[in-house]
């Protein structure tokens, strides 16, 4: 899925500066670009291009003028026709799993130490993405159904944090019985 799509669909939410876009991004758990500026900037310029985006400059008096993006009826329709388009099928990459395939040369000592240390970024990572949660996630929530789409993006995040915290608790429990 290219970064454009994100951007689209967050300008269908409001019009938003290139810098609003990338904050949105950052602190989002579900768009999992890094949000550098090259390429928000870089894609906003290859929608504006394509007709999907406009832009209208502001200008301030204390600060520098800004380019607000708003997305155009085409940008809409593209996004439309990707949002219907056949899902991708999940990546699932964990370098993690690639430490524990040849986990087994370390000693019991440091292998139980490697899976704390696991745990422990796991479960601190849970905590945050609940905290997150309970302090409202940056959504656009302009109606119950789309509510519900975006909570339901939260459960899963957490399920998938609290499923990565069992199994390796699970791992742990396992290896300390043998």
């Amino acid at each position: 899925m290219s970064i454009q799509f994100a951007i689209l669909g967050l300008l269908s939410w409001r019009p938003a500066t290139g810098y609003e876009l990338k904050k949105i991004i950052e602190e989002s758990s579900t768009m999992y670009w890094s949000g550098n500026n090259n390429q928000i900037y870089k894609s906003l310029v290859q929608l504006l291009d394509e007709g999907y985006v406009t832009n209208e400059i502001q200008h301030q008096e204390s600060s520098p003028s800004k380019k607000i993006y708003h997305i155009t009826d085409a940008g809409l329709a593209r996004l439309r026709e990707w949002v219907l388009s056949e899902p991708e099928f999940p990546e699932f990459k964990n370098t993690f799993l690639v430490q524990l395939a040849w986990a087994d040369q370390l000693s019991d000592e440091e292998l139980n130490e490697l899976l704390l240390q696991y745990e422990s970024r796991i479960n601190m990572q849970l905590v945050y993405q609940q905290e997150k949660i309970k302090r409202g996630v940056l959504s656009p929530h302009r109606n119950e159904r789309e509510a519900f789409l975006w909570d339901k993006i939260s459960v899963n995040l957490i399920s998938f944090y609290q499923n990565e915290l069992n199994w390796v608790q699970e791992i742990r429990q396992e290896l300390y019985e043998r």
